[in-house]
């Protein structure tokens, strides 16, 4: 692998222009002074910011590629600034036993221009500890689609795994490469759904709005304390996925407080839109949680109290899309459309670069283990986004590289834009044009190798 030094480069939090010396895919040196090397790429003062990482994705790979497949997410993700994706477990089959887990690991590592880690579903609790030597970035629990009795099972099974020591000597705050156990969880009531729906469908009512009146704001807050609680009584640390209102995430404010071990992931779509986006997009604005009203939604003020910032990259066929409102299935596109929409908001006054890095870059490193990643910092993989603060650009979702062309954010201007992507000090995109990279997984690396071939 050939050097790679970077010059010119704006890192935000440090005053001046840096060069970034790249060395076997590793960060090597950051310096004022512009080292030699085989290849010098000049960021003529862009910024300069770790590969984000994006916790949350649904790949569809395998069984359901007619909406999605490794090669065109990762291209969506790497065409976004994603330099690592965790894929969601419900494809079909479903990733709840470790032969599947592993055949997953094969399909991405054939495809993925990304690196990439998985997350387990959980069906079968006897697949638990198989599947835990296989390093799953977490467990993933649909809280909308099982029983408190298999909740509490689940939760019983997994607090069973064993703790692992960070033995770390570092004074830095890096993921170590450790298997800990970690609960995601989709934040829904099972029972206050089904009563909601039900009570709707059989009054008649079908127009797109409706379906925030199904999954009311309480379903989502109810699931949550309740989350909280098992937290606190098997003593596992649980992560809460798209929370969507705001009282949800003051239960955690004070879960957390209290010594609670839970951490939340917000979407941009439930910071930047609200359920007023049903009129002018009807069912393609239909995700799970449902977009809220004024009085409940999340706004990016609120984003001191959330953890991470995760795409739940949902992609659909456009034909799905457009059925009613009962039958189109939940889910938005949000890899290509993430950073555009957050550097507009830094660029807005709204947030700031410490703010952006912490929640895509260093806390999704750390809360899920994701070794080498999240750092601007000698050692760490040469993982970057460069973004261009004053380029402009229209979302136009018949230009994503997804197979998903369709988003609620349609139309929408935006101002700052990534365009460079550097994954192990490889160019994998260069702006907007994705050129083919090998990504890895990002956990154990017998189980990378054990996928060669």
């Amino acid at each position: 692998m050939s050097d790679l030094t970077l010059i010119n480069c704006k890192i935000p939090w440090i005053d001046g222009n840096y060069s970034v010396k790249v060395e076997d895919g590793k960060i090597k040196s950051i310096t004022k002074l512009a080292p030699k090397c085989d290849k010098t790429i000049d960021l003529k003062g862009k910024i300069l910011l770790p590969g984000v990482i994006d916790t949350h994705v649904h790949m569809r790979d395998p069984g359901l590629t007619y909406k999605e497949d490794w090669k065109t997410g990762s291209h969506a993700a790497a065409a976004g600034g994603f330099t690592t994706v965790l894929d969601m477990p419900n494809t079909d089959p479903k990733t709840t036993t470790a032969g599947r887990f592993h055949e997953k690991l094969k399909i991405a590592d054939s495809k993925s221009v990304v690196d990439f880690g998985l997350h387990a579903g959980v069906e079968n609790l006897d697949e638990i500890p198989k599947i835990a030597k296989l390093y799953p970035a977490s467990f993933k629990i649909f809280a909308d689609l099982v029983n408190n009795s298999f909740l509490m099972d689940a939760f019983n099974e997994l607090s069973k795994l064993s703790k692992v020591e960070d033995t770390t000597s570092s004074s830095q705050n890096e993921a170590q490469n450790i298997f800990k156990p970690l609960i995601s969880l989709h934040c829904e009531d099972k029972d206050i759904i089904r009563h909601c729906t039900d009570k709707l469908k059989s009054e008649g009512v079908s127009d797109s709005k409706v379906y925030s009146r199904a999954r009311p704001a309480i379903a989502e807050e109810v699931s949550v304390s309740n989350a909280v609680t098992l937290a606190e009584h098997f003593n596992i640390p649980v992560h809460i996925c798209h929370i969507s209102t705001r009282n949800s995430l003051e239960i955690l404010r004070r879960a957390k407080l209290a010594g609670c071990m839970v951490t939340c992931e917000a979407t941009p779509h439930h910071l930047l839109l609200n359920s007023s986006s049903f009129e002018a997009f009807g069912t393609l604005a239909k995700t799970n949680p449902p977009l809220r009203n004024g009085r409940e939604n999340l706004k990016i003020s609120d984003l001191h109290n959330v953890d991470i910032i995760g795409t739940d990259h949902a992609p659909h066929e456009l034909l799905e899309k457009g059925r009613d409102v009962w039958n189109a299935p939940p889910g938005i596109p949000g890899l290509e459309t993430a950073l555009p929409l957050l550097l507009t908001e830094i660029n807005r006054g709204n947030i700031n670069f410490k703010n952006l890095k912490l929640l895509l870059c260093e806390n999704p490193a750390k809360i899920f283990h994701i070794p080498n990643k999240g750092f601007i910092k000698e050692g760490m993989d040469a993982d970057f986004v460069v973004v261009d603060m004053k380029k402009e650009g229209i979302i136009k979702a018949e230009n994503f590289h997804s197979k998903a062309k369709y988003s609620p954010f349609e139309g929408i201007k935006v101002r700052g834009m990534p365009v460079m992507t550097i994954i192990r000090g490889n160019v994998v995109m260069d702006d907007g044009e994705v050129f083919e990279n090998s990504g890895k997984f990002v956990y154990d690396s017998t189980i990378e190798s054990s996928t060669q071939g």
